[in-house]
């Protein structure tokens, strides 16, 4: 099953690349890697906002860093032209807004991690690193980055 027919049978729609909110491009390619920019959790359009461990719940916070996954997965396509042409999903860089006592920011990027296996396969198996952080712009509650090899 290519990635496409996949994404069809988990009810993916790739979204377009979301404009940056700074000064950063979404996503740089050198040589046969593809570096994409951090994404924030979006829920129904807007930022997805919350701390994990006063506000929002593990689960709350896997379901956020899925989110992010989809706009992470609309990026690459729009920045290698087809998912398919993804050799492997390099590294993932997961931001978890959280309070000083949470320690389960593993647990809410699984919520990626898990997809990036559900789409690529064996090529979605990645390096990674999660990690507790005091606040994350316009306070939404996961932010995650990706790196990609393309074929």
């Amino acid at each position: 099953m290519n990635v496409y027919e996949q994404l069809q049978s988990l009810n993916i729609t790739l979204p377009a690349v979301a404009t940056p909110a700074a000064a950063y491009v979404p996503f740089v390619r050198s040589g046969n890697l593809v570096y994409l920019s951090g994404h924030i959790a979006k829920k129904d359009g807007a930022v997805w906002t919350g701390q994990l461990g006063k506000n929002t719940s593990t689960e709350e916070g896997k379901s956020a860093a899925r989110a992010v996954a989809i706009d992470l997965l609309g990026t690459l396509h729009a920045a290698v032209g087809d998912l398919n042409q993804i050799k492997r999903i390099v590294k993932v860089m997961s931001l978890v807004n959280s309070t000083p006592d949470f320690t389960e920011q593993h647990l809410v990027t699984n919520g990626c991690s898990e997809l990036l296996g559900q789409v690529f396969g064996a090529a979605g198996a990645h390096a990674r690193s999660a990690f507790g952080v005091a606040q994350i712009p316009m306070g939404a509650c996961v932010e995650i980055e990706l790196i990609a090899e393309v074929a």
